[in-house]
């Protein structure tokens, strides 16, 4: 689909996850039967035209987790890309790892935005407090570029201020992975100054994850639980399991942790107060090998995910940036920033990968 003839993104060409509708075409959800059982989109997506307006063109749609709810990229249904710079291993997929774990195991940039700065109108939900539409590219340029359209933004952005390590985050992921990104954080420091280590959480992030598994599981089933119970789809393995245990959530375990989520949203509001930046690692581990056995899958998400939950719960920015490597493959570095400050690790990556 060809973008405007004019425009700040001419040249530049996207693909958009199969969640995002495209007038004319049915939105597949990485699932073979909600693409039956829906109908081709009567508008494309706002975020989609906007791209397309600024003179971008779409080249098509990519393939995703089914329904979004999986971190591994493995489609029961449809396979897996190819990870084309740790070849026979896995790329990342969806959930709450959305953009983050894809990137850092492909080895490309990877932003998650602040919740609700991107309109999500026209896109497939999993879970609509958590969901936010974020973006990859190779070249920190473009990233940028296209992220300050996207966000509708190119005002300069504050420098970071203080550099913070998530000294809890290094203990989920071991001694091995943080020393891959040991240098990484040195080239940090260049450009933001000294880190000073912090403890996020005020209980384990292990806790954090429950609270966001909670949340996320019954909005997920708010959202998809009528179309399952009546269409009874093929559901892929892990998937089917996830949602069967969506619809067991309860009232009182909702309320328990929504209380939780807005106390630890300000928590994290005050800690990175004064144009701070945390600095953990994007995921546990490189990427998996495909065709994994379900126990090693198990252990990636409860591992990954109290790294991952930190940002979803509290609605901040991520971007994940490939300035680590491990046995030969990708890793990623993340940087959170407060709420809005989106632009200022957009302009922090250019600045470390430039």
């Amino acid at each position: 689909m060809k973008g405007a003839s004019r425009g700040p993104r001419v040249g530049l060409t996207f693909a958009v996850k199969d969640i995002y509708d495209v007038a004319g075409h049915r939105t597949g959800f990485g699932s073979p039967d909600w693409l039956r059982t829906h109908d081709p989109a009567a508008c494309t997506a706002p975020v989609v035209q906007r791209l397309l307006d600024a003179g971008a063109h779409l080249v098509g749609k990519t393939h995703t987790d089914e329904l979004t709810w999986s971190l591994t990229g493995e489609n029961a249904h449809y396979g897996a890309p190819v990870n084309v710079n740790a070849p026979g291993r896995i790329p990342g997929g969806s959930s709450s790892g959305s953009v983050r774990l894809p990137a850092s195991f492909c080895g490309i940039l990877g932003m998650r935005p602040t919740h609700g700065r991107i309109s999500l109108d026209g896109v497939c939900p999993l879970a609509p407090s958590f969901d936010t539409c974020g973006w990859f590219a190779r070249d920190a340029g473009v990233f940028e570029r296209v992220g300050r359209t996207l966000l509708r933004d190119d005002a300069p952005a504050p420098r970071p201020a203080r550099l913070l390590i998530v000294q809890d985050a290094v203990a989920v992921v071991g001694e091995t992975v943080a020393h891959a990104l040991r240098s990484a954080l040195d080239k940090v420091a260049a450009l933001v100054g000294m880190p000073e280590p912090v403890t996020v959480g005020d209980e384990p992030l292990t806790q954090w994850m429950d609270y966001f598994r909670f949340l996320q599981g019954a909005e997920a089933w708010a959202c998809h639980g009528e179309w399952i119970t009546r269409e009874k789809p093929a559901l892929g393995p892990g998937v089917k399991e996830r949602f069967a245990w969506a619809a067991t959530v309860s009232p009182e375990d909702v309320t328990r942790a929504g209380t939780r989520r807005e106390e630890i949203a300000r928590r994290m509001a005050e800690m990175l107060g004064g144009r701070a930046v945390l600095a953990l690692p994007s995921t546990p581990s490189i990427a998996l090998l495909r065709n994994s056995p379900p126990k090693v899958l198990d252990d990636l998400r409860a591992r990954a995910l109290p790294l991952l939950c930190i940002a979803g719960l509290a609605r901040l920015p991520q971007v994940s940036l490939p300035l680590g490597t491990l046995d030969g493959c990708p890793l990623g570095l993340s940087l959170i920033a407060a709420r809005g400050n989106d632009t200022l690790l957009l302009e922090l990556a250019r600045g470390l990968m430039g």
